[in-house]
């Protein structure tokens, strides 16, 4: 069935790459908790996003989302850098130090990808892209990124517009 199929599919993937971090946790240096991996997945997911936008997605207070930042900042896996556009706005940036973390994961499912470029023809393996485009593109909308920063900008808006009496409450 599709669904199991998928499932195992994703499964195996994290859990490679779980057990490729796992013997590394005690001699690695600010070794990141599984919240803050959590956290880094969704900056990196969400390609550089604001501090609100990341405090939205992920559904945590803004002093929570600062917290949680503060941390990742002094381990060295993400950075703030100020908005060209607006001076007020900071995006949170991964640091190499993430990618080499994160490149665990990438290396395998380059890995797998060589595999299936043996194992399939040429119009197998453009079929596979195509489903997966259309998985990705048309079938899961609740996480496209793009329309994710905007409610996020959305809610910000709304925030900003409410009378002061009714943020204080």
């Amino acid at each position: 069935m599709l669904t199991d199929e998928l499932n195992d599919l994703y499964g195996k993937m994290r859990l490679y790459f779980y057990m490729q971090m796992a013997p590394n946790f005690a001699n690695r240096e600010a070794s990141l908790t599984t919240s803050e991996t959590f956290c880094m997945e969704v900056i990196n997911l969400l390609g550089n996003p604001t501090v609100s936008e990341f405090a939205s997605v992920t559904g945590i207070s803004g002093p929570n989302a600062a917290s949680k930042l503060a941390s990742l900042i002094r381990k060295g896996y993400v950075e703030k850098v100020r908005s060209d556009e607006d001076k007020r706005t900071y995006h949170l940036h991964p640091t190499e130090k993430f990618y080499r973390y994160y490149r665990i994961s990438t290396d395998y499912l380059n890995k797998v990808v060589e595999r299936c470029q043996k194992r399939f023809s040429k119009q197998e393996l453009a079929n596979l892209e195509e489903f997966i485009r259309i998985i990705d593109d048309e079938l899961m909308p609740e996480v496209n990124i793009e329309n994710l920063k905007k409610n996020s900008q959305k809610e910000k808006d709304s925030e900003a517009a409410k009378p002061e009496s009714e943020t204080a409450k």
